[in-house]
């Protein structure tokens, strides 16, 4: 893809893109993405405004971070890539885990845009059901009776099998320092932090999506003061991919570009 440089970060080197002109927009991306998810935005707003997207350490193009982290740790890494690449008051905008980043960001009062975006975000504890919670508390069982003291070296193998067989795909898909990462970041509810956020913020749900489903969104709607949500009708967890259109009319309305 056009217009990819290399930066490093925190001793990591970062793969990200920097493109147009005009007032600034941070494009964070989801787990298990990366900054080609926004190839249709980019292309599209690149003409009235600057747009800078990057791959989080650990995906795409950036190197694995050296430890698991958790959402203050990338939160952390944002605010260093911004002082990297001189972004000042940029516009924030996240699909998914990028929206948990954002919400830490704002809600901490660390960083204070001029709008956010959110789209399919993640970061408010989703309603679990009952087929849920129960493989929740096997797995715990399973994994409290397997590393009891004396025991764990015996039962390495046993226990790698549970939580292959009780974990997400996204789980079971992530090389080990991104388990360890997923495990601290999907257990975060920053609802807490949501009621701080000041700036105008723009919700965007997919009418399907069941990873980050509407009703997370109605609570964000509800816990951010300035907050207006949008669903898109038909589409799942990637609604802004699904539905390029729509999502960019929504989001020409509210940049003004």
């Amino acid at each position: 893809m056009e217009n990819q440089k290399q930066i490093t970060v925190q001793g990591l080197s970062i793969r990200y893109t920097d493109e147009g002109e005009g007032q600034p927009i941070l494009l964070l991306h989801g787990w298990g993405s990366s900054l080609d998810a926004f190839a249709r935005i980019r292309r599209e707003f690149a003409g009235a405004f600057r747009l800078v997207a990057l791959d989080f350490p650990g995906f795409g193009g950036s190197d694995m971070p050296p430890e698991p982290w958790d959402v203050e740790a990338y939160a952390r890494f944002t605010l260093g890539f911004l002082e990297a690449v001189g972004l000042r008051d940029p516009i924030l905008a996240g699909h998914s885990f990028g929206g948990r980043v954002i919400m830490k960001l704002c809600g901490t009062g660390r960083v204070q845009p001029p709008k956010i975006i959110l789209i399919d975000a993640a970061g408010v504890a989703p309603h679990k059901t009952l087929k849920q919670r129960l493989r929740q508390r096997s797995f715990k069982l399973i994994k409290g009776a397997l590393t009891l003291p004396g025991l764990r070296s015996h039962t390495e193998e046993l226990l790698n099998k549970a939580r292959r067989h009780y974990g997400s795909a996204d789980y079971n898909s992530a090389p080990e320092v991104l388990r360890g990462t997923l495990v601290k970041v999907v257990n975060e509810d920053l609802s807490g932090l949501l009621p701080a956020i000041k700036a105008p913020t723009l919700l965007i749900y997919g009418e399907k999506d069941t990873a980050t489903p509407v009703a997370d969104a109605k609570k964000i709607e509800r816990l951010i003061p300035d907050a207006g949500l949008c669903v898109i009708e038909g589409a799942g967890h990637f609604s802004f991919v699904e539905r390029p259109y729509q999502v960019h009319r929504i989001l020409h309305s509210f940049l003004g570009g």
